[in-house]
């Protein structure tokens, strides 16, 4: 098909048609005219994997490992193959869009999101993030980055006003954003859900219109994330291009009538229904009109990256006396925890997919062991009460009351069940009624945990008899993306071996008036003293004792903080009595932040695997076993406990929020920034992480002691593989300015090489820096600002593992505007 003619095609449209190119179709599509041959195109859900249209329960794909996993591998080029890897997935999904990547920055500990994303740093988000988008551009699939801007946090996240200065905002929270702009040519932007300084992003004419396509140059698309837009007029004015999802509820005809009394003018209204189609165009919707139907393909060479993913993003905190990787005398390898038979490998929300499968850490270390591998999981780690893994069967009626005939019948495999945007057939999502049944024959005796959560009211009865009620009481909670209740939980006694009935009734209409409906049953028994009897005695009889524990895709999850950073449970007992029964005692991490480790000290290893995606087990064996090296450097600063956290500083105001505003009065100095800055030793360093060989580095050298004004500095160094094992080096680049007109932190990341080494290899990394490597945002000139004098070239394994430096002298001031 010839390329179309965009201005043509948007003379011929009438204004209705141009506003309806303003707001999808329905939940993941665009509108299509068919009246001028205009197709629709379809976006999906990232940033680890395309889900497509099913939010679960879909056809399978292939998941890949979260964001903080990938921004630890400090990789751009493997990132981008991870990238091309994705835009096959999106494909296979009828899209032409991945909504990915997330480039917020990791402010504070218990963003629930935090997993979501690549780091605390503003130049490594970027560059991993310009990784991720090329890889997906270059085969045909638009990135959109997200969140614009500062959704830094899931507390009150469709509302709170992130209040922040503009020179934080520009050296920090917009850095990734204009990077993606300007060095990868992102195609499209999402708004986040929460205000900036009184306007919400979407509306927010001073970010999008006067920074984003103004000062960058974006031509891309902008999108409002799901039901964030809130206003007619200021959304379109600001360039805020596309409603999502559809139906409208602030465009449609309210748009058009704005129009006609002159609120908008049509010029802004045709703009916005360009990028429409310019987005269309990009991603091939013209050349091949058409949404294919969803499929799955389970391909050899993306299982084999994201095994490698997960090795290249696992961060070796610790290894003392060399117990990693394992020596291959140890006969009986005792697996212990609650993540030994069960694949923790992405987070929870919009990232969710169905994944091809789940190894888990079990799987992985038995195809690659002949030990004796003898598994306890001895705690739980589960923040809502565990589903029922069995069939549900459900009755769904037309009215909101169970009143009538059932009008269909299903069942599905576990006791969840979300509706995104469609239900079942003939069934509207924001008017009908369920009643969902479970058949459970309790396995033990015991007091057991029965728990409701809905986004939709609710009740349960146990052999008829109601036992929760979050009906009449329902209301919005910290749960499916603050659409759901906070969880109704009661424990309700039952014999072993004796069948109940467990009876969930259902309404869809809430005072949240939006097309995502879900409800979860859960029912446990909790693990008791004798788990952990059980671990400690297994522990005791073999070799090694290799403890597997951490969070899951209801701690690190869209919609909600974590309260602390402790690890739920018993776990932190369970690896104390581990190690005292065992001193050859490895733990191996999966969460999407950092967490209190109280057992640090004696614990000789410790391997941090994030979520790992769908090969997790393998790739968890494979640094274990020595197969791989472990490749990873923390993306963020690791406390030793809350309070060291610049968030945590016991004002409300700057974490959580109060009165419905969140103050970043911390300015620039998040993370390591303000740890080395303020004196606050961390438990592990930003870039920290050790390898299974050793390196030894050569001098700094750089090519000119001084520059001129727009000038640049090369600086280099050698490193050698001096160990017996293969590996991996990152040499990360810091920058300090001693003497500055404002406060500036003690470094600055500016600039990172890794290095893949074979035993006895010397590699040479090579970094070149710009004027912004130096500069400064001036809000009084509005501009970036480097300041003539001295400036400090730092080199080294972590911020806190200088292993050379070198000085550069800027002869005169520089400045460049927004």
């Amino acid at each position: 098909m010839p390329t179309p003619n965009l201005p043509a095609l948007l003379d011929a449209m009438t204004l209705e048609e141009q506003v309806s190119l303003l707001t999808g179709a329905d939940f993941w599509c665009t509108v299509a005219i068919p009246r001028l041959g205009i197709p629709a195109i379809k976006v999906t859900d990232g940033p680890n994997g395309a889900r497509g249209g099913i939010f679960n329960g879909g056809p399978k794909t292939a998941c890949f490992p979260v964001a903080i996993a990938l921004g630890s591998t400090w990789d751009p080029a493997l990132i981008a193959e991870a990238g091309a890897a994705l835009a096959a997935e999106a494909r296979l999904k009828g899209a032409g869009v991945l909504l990915a990547p997330t480039v917020n920055l990791h402010r504070s500990t218990l963003n629930g999101r935090n997993f979501e994303c690549y780091s605390e740093d503003p130049f490594l988000t970027g560059e991993i993030a310009c990784g991720y988008i090329r890889g997906l551009q270059d085969h045909g699939v638009a990135a959109t980055i997200k969140h614009f801007v500062c959704n830094d946090s899931e507390v009150e996240r469709m509302s709170i006003d992130s209040v922040v200065d503009e020179r934080t905002m520009r050296e920090l929270y917009l850095v990734p954003f204009e990077k993606a702009v300007k060095d990868a040519n992102v195609q499209a932007v999402m708004t986040s859900y929460n205000r900036i300084n009184g306007d919400f992003a979407g509306d927010n004419a001073p970010l999008v219109r006067d920074i984003l396509r103004g000062q960058w140059g974006f031509d891309g698309l902008v999108m409002s994330d799901w039901f964030a837009e809130h206003a007619t007029q200021k959304s379109a004015t600001a360039g805020m291009d596309l409603e999502m999802p559809g139906t409208t509820r602030h465009r449609g005809e309210a748009l058009v009538q704005a129009v006609r009394e002159g609120r908008v003018s049509a010029d802004d209204v045709r703009a916005c229904a360009g990028r429409v189609l310019q987005l269309v165009e990009r991603v091939g919707g013209f050349a091949s009109p058409g949404i294919p139907d969803e499929r799955s393909e389970d391909a050899p060479e993306r299982r084999a990256l994201i095994r490698r993913l997960g090795a290249e993003g696992s961060v070796l905190l610790k290894n003392d006396g060399g117990l990693l990787p394992l020596a291959g005398t140890a006969r009986t390898i005792a697996l212990i925890g609650p993540n030994v038979d069960t694949a923790q490998i992405m987070g929870g929300g919009s990232a969710n997919v169905n994944a091809l499968h789940r190894i888990t850490p079990h799987e992985g270390l038995a195809a690659q062991t002949d030990a004796v591998l003898v598994c306890v999981p001895g705690a739980d780690n589960y923040r809502w009460v565990p589903l029922l893994q069995q069939p549900m069967a459900v009755d769904f009626y037309t009215s909101t009351d169970l009143s009538g005939d059932v009008a269909v019948r299903a069942v599905y495999p576990s006791s969840e069940k979300l509706w995104a945007g469609a239900v079942e057939p003939g069934i509207d999502p924001m008017h009908f009624s369920a009643r969902a049944t479970v058949e459970f024959v309790p396995p033990a005796d015991g007091d057991y945990q029965v728990s409701i959560t809905s986004a939709g009211l609710s009740r349960v009865l146990v052999d008829g008899v109601q036992v929760i009620e979050a009906w009449e009481s329902w209301a919005p909670g910290d749960t499916y993306f603050t659409f759901g209740c906070t969880e109704r939980v009661v424990s309700h006694p039952l014999r072993a071996g004796v069948p109940v009935t467990i009876t969930v009734e259902y309404s869809s209409p809430t005072s949240v008036p939006v097309s995502f409906k879900a409800l979860r049953l859960g029912v446990y028994l909790p693990r008791a003293e004798a788990e952990l009897a059980a671990a400690e005695a297994a522990a005791r009889q073999a070799d090694v004792a290799i403890v597997f524990i951490g969070l899951n895709a209801e701690w690190d999850c869209e919609g909600l903080d974590r309260p602390d950073m402790a690890l739920p449970h018993q776990q932190n007992a369970l690896v104390e009595r581990v190690v005292a029964a065992n001193p050859n005692t490895i733990v191996v991490l999966q969460t999407g932040a950092p967490v209190e480790l109280p057992w640090l000290d004696r614990v000789p290893a410790v391997l941090q695997a994030w979520y790992p995606g769908q090969e997790c087990g393998h790739a968890i064996a494979d640094v274990l076993t020595g197969r791989a090296a472990p490749g990873g450097r923390l993306p963020q600063t690791w406390p030793k406990r809350l309070a060291d956290v610049v968030t945590s500083n016991g004002d409300p105001l700057r974490y959580p929020g109060q009165g419905g505003r969140v103050v970043y009065d911390e300015g620039v100095f998040i993370g390591y920034r303000h740890h080395d800055t303020h004196g606050v030793a961390p438990m592990f360093p930003f870039g920290h992480g050790l390898s299974t060989t050793t390196f030894a580095w050569g001098e700094v050298r750089v090519d000119r002691t001084a520059i001129e004004p727009g000038g640049t500095v090369t600086v280099s160094v050698d490193v050698t593989n001096t160990g017996t094992r293969a590996g991996s080096e990152v040499v990360q680049l810091y920058v300090s300015d001693p003497v500055s007109g404002v406060e500036r932190p003690a470094q600055e990341l500016k600039g990172f090489a890794k290095l893949a080494l074979q035993p006895g290899e010397t590699g040479t990394a090579t970094i070149t820096l710009g004027m912004r490597a130096f500069a400064w945002f001036d809000t009084a000139r509005g501009g970036w600002v480097a300041e003539a004098g001295a400036f400090g070239l730092r080199l080294g394994a972590s911020s806190r593992d200088i292993r050379g430096e070198a000085g550069v002298t800027l002869a005169g001031d520089w400045f460049a505007a927004a």
